[in-house]
């Protein structure tokens, strides 16, 4: 029998060794400098676009939330350069002045609007309390919920309890400092029911455990410290409907309260 052919063992090595290899294509010096050249351009243009065209700078500043602050104060405050670049504009910088210059904003939020402007969008902190500052002309201190000191006022605001410390220097001071003191009067407004609020005028502090409230009408409430305060507001209000006409009230123990006087 004779054998395989000179093309048949042709044919068999081609379908052994698999397809034919493609030769590889390497990129060529010149198509990688172009395309290098490229990138280089598309970044600086975009660098320019942002830092040195007339295109995206700061034109206007628009600010929103004020209630006692006039928009021209956050301005002036904020310090921003009009015609800057708008990307070089230091958004923690804007928020750092606004809150050393102007302390009765709580929070402020300080962003970028494209193409031209810059947003100021400001909280400003809340009276709970006042202090009245007799060594200043008869002025009053605003104090908000976290017990800051933050703004001195000719006017008390209506509907702000008036907060009168009477605490002596003594142990008990030192144990308790003024500031913790001025925390536990807003804590206790801050857990007064809103009716209560409304009529309180005065948060007397005499010790850290010893917080009176001066109502309306002559009417007195002892709060005792600032601890338990949901209990002692419902326990506060269920005594001034059930005795309408007392004019002294005790919620320091708020599970044994009492009422007194005519």
């Amino acid at each position: 029998m004779a054998g395989p052919t000179t093309a048949e063992r042709g044919e068999r090595q081609k379908l052994e060794s698999g397809p034919p290899r493609l030769p590889r294509l390497r990129p060529r010096p010149r198509t990688f400098i172009i395309l290098l050249c490229a990138v280089v351009l598309a970044g600086a243009g975009s660098v320019w676009v942002l830092y040195g065209s007339p295109w995206l700078r700061v034109e206007r500043v628009s600010v929103s939330g004020t209630r006692v602050l006039t928009e021209g104060q956050v301005r002036e405050a904020a310090d921003v350069s009009l015609g800057s670049p708008l990307i070089s504009v230091g958004i923690d910088e804007i928020e750092a002045r606004l809150r050393q210059k102007l302390p009765r904003i709580d929070s402020v939020d300080v962003a970028r609007s494209w193409p031209h402007g810059i947003g100021l969008k400001v909280t400003e902190r809340t009276p709970v309390l006042i202090v009245e500052n007799s060594g200043n002309g008869g002025k009053y201190v605003e104090v908000d919920a976290k017990g800051v000191r933050y703004a001195t006022v000719s006017d008390a605001p209506k509907g702000v309890p008036v907060l009168e410390l009477t605490v002596s220097r003594s142990a008990a001071l030192r144990r308790f400092p003024e500031a913790r003191l001025v925390r536990e009067a807003v804590r206790v407004a801050g857990d007064l029911p809103a009716a209560v609020a409304r009529d309180t005028g005065t948060v007397k502090v005499r010790s850290y455990d010893s917080i009176s409230l001066e109502l309306s009408g002559g009417r007195t409430v002892m709060w005792g410290s600032g601890e338990k305060g949901s209990a002692k507001a419902r326990t506060l209000t269920a005594l001034l409907k059930a005795s309408p006409g007392a004019r002294y009230f005790d919620v320091s123990v708020p599970t044994a309260p009492a009422s007194s006087g005519s």
